[in-house]
Parts: structure tokens; C-alpha cells; sequence
């Protein structure tokens, strides 16, 4: 009687064992099922600024190529408010399946470092893959008769807080970027802030800011046609899409290196199975001729990396500007 009931206990636990196995088994295949169908229907692609943005250029373009790749539509829907935390917080609240996507940006983890209640992306939401950059350009209107980065300096400290720079949002790179060269530059400047670029530019154009640091795919175009003076790009080399226009290192003031990037993102607990194809199709679509010549135009360049380098450099950003915030006071 004793050995059959050891006999009756070993074969319960590999009756348990099969039942727990086939579990995981089946949880596996449903997994890989999942990625196999998905997407099966539109997928939401949010942007945290207006129509006709950086971010809304990347989104239509990169989106449209993906949506082409994995034969459903990728549509673009602007949240624009609070340099795109708005957007960020909508994102991290949907649905973890993988069909509202969120096109995360400098701009999230600047704000997060300037205010630790908003959403922090690097937290908040999971890293699909890093999708392109646009350098930053210091640009000022000809009327203001300023030709150069040292006449720049000149004016603001003959006329501390008389200096209007535009912005495209409180917390977004463009705004700690002029944050930063006031703190280099030893000078007081008032900032003005915009939902996004193209209304930061129309104030600019009809003269009512004196300068802003923008995206270049912003600005170039009134720089080619003569309505505004580019003076420096903000990165550490000078833009592809415009050699001509010297780095701020070159202007005299070294170590001053800002761009604006983005990397698409879905909700915490997105199958990774679902993450994994999109880090796939994105990196697809980036190799697209199409898309390439498209952003290219647009001033922009493809910039590759998955979740991990993604997160790294979310890491490394948001330790930056949390300094330059601190410095400036701006920090809640």
C-alpha cells in the first residue's frame, strides 16, 4: 500500500509538471501567434505636437513606410500641450497590444527633468527603436542686424531682458538649449513659448522674437529664402543638409551640443513579441530610399538603435538636462 502511494504521488507530479509545461507551452506559441497576426488593424501612431512639426514629420513618414511593410494604415494623431507630456501621458495610460504607439522625443525627457510629476518616458513607457534626429539651428531675424553669435551676445548684454527667443514648449530642447546659452553666454534672455514650431516660426518671421534655436527642418527654408539668419547649429557638426552654416563650437562657444531626436515607443507591457517586429519594421522602413530622400529633405538624418540603446540614451539625456534645468532654476 506504502509503494503505491509513492507510486500515485510520483505520477501526480508528472502529471503536474506535464500540465504546468504545456501551459508555458501554449502561453509561448499563443505569444508568437500574436506577433504573427499583429497588426490585424490600424495601429495609432500619437505625437505630442501640431501638424507640420519635427514630430509630425518623422511620424508621417516613418509611419506611412511601416504601414506600407506590415499592410495596415499607421495613423498619425497629434496630442500637442505641454511639449508633448500630454501625448506621453495619453500613450502610457493605453492599452498594452500594440496599437497606440507613442512617438517619444528630447522633448519628454527634457520636460521630465525640468518636472519630475510629468510622465518620464524613460519610465513610463517601453523603447521600440530610435527613429531619426534634426540638428538644432540658432537662427535671428534680419532685422535684428545681429550677423553672428558674438554680435548675439553683444546685443542681449546691452539690453539684458530685452531679448525675446521663441520656443517650440516649456521643457522642450529648443527652450534649454537657449537655457544653456544664456548660462554659457552670461546673459538674460525671455522666453516664449509655442505649441510647436511652425507657430514659434511665424512669430519669428514677423519679427515679434528676436532668435530662437529650432529644428532645422523648421527654419532652413526661410534661412535659404533670406527671412531669417541662421548663426549656428547647435550640434557638434555641422548639419548635412547645411554645411555652410558653422557649429557653435566654431561661433566660440565649444562643448555645446543639442539636437532634437526621436524613437518610437509603446505602453509598459506591450508584448515583446509585438515590440520586437516593430523594432524590425522601423529599422525596414528607415532603409527605404523613399523615406530616406523624404526627411533628408526635410533636414532630418536616420538615427538606429534598439530598446537597450534606446534606454541609454534616455539615461544619458535626462542627466544632462537635469543639470542644465537645475542651473537655470527651473527645476520642480
Amino acid at each position: 500500500m506504502r509503494c503505491d502511494i509513492r507510486q500515485l504521488k510520483r505520477f501526480g507530479a508528472l502529471i503536474a509538471f506535464v500540465v504546468i509545461a504545456l501551459g508555458f507551452a501554449s502561453m509561448g506559441f499563443a505569444s508568437m501567434a500574436r506577433a504573427q497576426d499583429y497588426p490585424n488593424k490600424p495601429v495609432r501612431l500619437v505625437v505630442g505636437f501640431i501638424p507640420g512639426s519635427a514630430a509630425d514629420i518623422t511620424a508621417r513618414i516613418l509611419g506611412n513606410r511601416m504601414g506600407q511593410i506590415l499592410g495596415q494604415q499607421f495613423v498619425v494623431e497629434t496630442k500637442p500641450g505641454a511639449g508633448s507630456s500630454l501625448a506621453a501621458d495619453f500613450a502610457a495610460h493605453a492599452a498594452p497590444d500594440g496599437y497606440t504607439l507613442f512617438l517619444g522625443s528630447s522633448a519628454n525627457i527634457t520636460n521630465s527633468a525640468l518636472n519630475s510629476k510629468l510622465t518620464d518616458i524613460s519610465k513610463d513607457l517601453a523603447p521600440i527603436a530610435l527613429a531619426t534626429t534634426v540638428p538644432v539651428i540658432l537662427v535671428v531675424h534680419p532685422s535684428s542686424g545681429i550677423n553672428s553669435v558674438a554680435e548675439l551676445i553683444a546685443a542681449a548684454k546691452a539690453k539684458p531682458g530685452e531679448v525675446l527667443y521663441a520656443s517650440t514648449g516649456v521643457g522642450t530642447a529648443p527652450h534649454l538649449a537657449a537655457e544653456l546659452f544664456a548660462q554659457r553666454a552670461g546673459v538674460k534672455l525671455v522666453h516664449v513659448p509655442y505649441q510647436g514650431s511652425p507657430q514659434a516660426v511665424t512669430d519669428l518671421l514677423a519679427g515679434r522674437t528676436t532668435m530662437m534655436f529650432s529644428p532645422a527642418s523648421a527654419v532652413l527654408p526661410q534661412v535659404e529664402a533670406g527671412k531669417l539668419k541662421a548663426l549656428a547649429s547647435a550640434a557638434n557638426k555641422r548639419p548635412a543638409v547645411a554645411p555652410n552654416i558653422p557649429t557653435m563650437a566654431e561661433a566660440g562657444m565649444p562643448d555645446f551640443d543639442t539636437s532634437i531626436w526621436f524613437g518610437l515607443m509603446a505602453p509598459n507591457g506591450t508584448p515583446r513579441e509585438v515590440i520586437d517586429k516593430l523594432t524590425r519594421t522601423l529599422r525596414e522602413a528607415q532603409a527605404s530610399g523613399e523615406a530616406v530622400a523624404a526627411l533628408h529633405t526635410s533636414g532630418f538624418e536616420m538615427i538606429t538603435g534598439g530598446p537597450d540603446d534606446f534606454t541609454r540614451m534616455m539615461q544619458s539625456e535626462n542627466k544632462r538636462w537635469t543639470e542644465v534645468a537645475v542651473a537655470a532654476g527651473l527645476k520642480k
